[in-house]
């Protein structure tokens, strides 16, 4: 540290000495995952940053600019929250086994497991259910830790094996079994009931008028839920309430849950995976409500990517998986923070 007591820039070789066995670790991470996914027969692809939409979840944000063409005409661009636009338009252009290691940005994200420019691993397979992606998920995990020989994840005072057999848990059971109530009790025809959700989660969390049923959902999720997931082992976490679909599609054989899962490690989440829903119809009505919330919330909406609803309705069955390679940097290699696995800090940042 200088004289002046100020910390010094993340640049100086005393405080890049600190970090450089962190980084080493996410350079073999890196070779680990090119080579598991070579071996798999996927082609690493490389989408565009600047999207006409950056997505359209009604709390995720993302920085937006401005493109001047030649003619001097100005066009709005967002930085992408996710390569999933994109990889979506190469399956229906016929690509069947793909992955980015990609770069997106995320407004109003910062702390230990959030940063507002991060990495994010992606990948899907044509003709595949969610349950392939899934297994593929667990194997990278496991991946990335023998590549760095960390033998237990850990992170405040939780751990988890990487290579133990992974618990199951229906989103369900881990409401019941966490928050002690009958979650789909609150779903009907793939809607939620806000009022029985709320009589249901009112001993456990604070809920206030303007709520919504997915705002208590996830209040309960973060409170009480995902604290006890990942304990000694993975925590595949699946079935996701139909409100909660997001790009999902709706289980057939019941329309209260969609085929959605996430996977957990000492209560961080790691990776988020889909059975991909190819009714563009049902995904314009889904963006449409997301948007119509993000204006009553935040004052602001994003635009339709009407090129991606197109080819919604034209992609094959697949599913896919969005794992925060970062965090999985992190666990794998015993950092405390996730920016203390990246090569430099968040602009403006020392």
């Amino acid at each position: 540290m200088p004289e002046t007591g100020r910390i010094s820039p993340w640049w100086t070789p005393e405080r890049h000495a600190d970090v450089r066995p962190f980084l080493a670790a996410r350079s073999t991470i890196v070779r680990a995952v090119r080579n598991w996914f070579d071996a798999q027969g996927f082609a690493e692809v490389e989408t565009g940053i600047l999207q006409v939409s950056p997505g359209n979840e009604t709390h995720l944000h993302a920085p937006r600019t401005e493109l001047t063409g030649a003619d001097g005409q100005r066009a709005t661009r967002y930085l992408r929250t996710s390569p999933e636009f994109a990889c979506k338009k190469l399956l229906a252009a016929g690509e069947t086994k793909i992955f980015e290691l990609a770069r997106v940005f995320r407004d109003r994200e910062r702390g230990d497991l959030h940063l507002p420019e991060f990495t994010m691993l992606e990948w899907y397979r044509a003709g595949a259910g969610y349950d392939a992606v899934m297994a593929d998920s667990i194997m990278i995990i496991a991946n990335a830790a023998q590549a760095t020989g960390i033998g237990k994840f850990s992170f405040r005072g939780r751990t988890a094996d990487p290579l133990a057999e992974p618990e199951l848990l229906t989103v369900a059971a881990a409401f019941e079994r966490f928050a002690g109530f009958d979650l789909l009790a609150t779903v009907t025809d793939g809607h939620g009931d806000r009022a029985a959700l709320a009589a249901a989660a009112n001993a456990r969390v604070r809920i206030s008028d303007d709520d919504t049923w997915s705002d208590i959902f996830s209040k309960v999720l973060v409170q009480h839920v995902e604290p006890g997931l990942g304990q000694g082992r993975l925590t595949v976490l699946f079935e996701y309430p139909a409100p909660e679909a997001a790009l999902a599609r709706t289980k057939p054989s019941d329309p209260r849950v969609a085929e959605r899962f996430e996977i957990y490690a000492c209560g961080v989440e790691l990776a988020n995976g889909f059975g991909e829903l190819t009714d563009a119809r049902e995904q314009r009505h889904r963006f449409t409500e997301a948007m119509d919330e993000k204006q009553r919330r935040y004052g602001e909406r994003y635009p339709l990517d009407e090129d991606f609803l197109a080819a919604v309705g034209r992609m094959p069955q697949a599913s896919g998986v969005a794992l925060g390679f970062d965090r999985l940097v992190m666990l794998a290699s015993g950092a405390l923070r996730i920016d203390q696995v990246v090569w430099t800090p968040p602009a403006g940042e020392a």
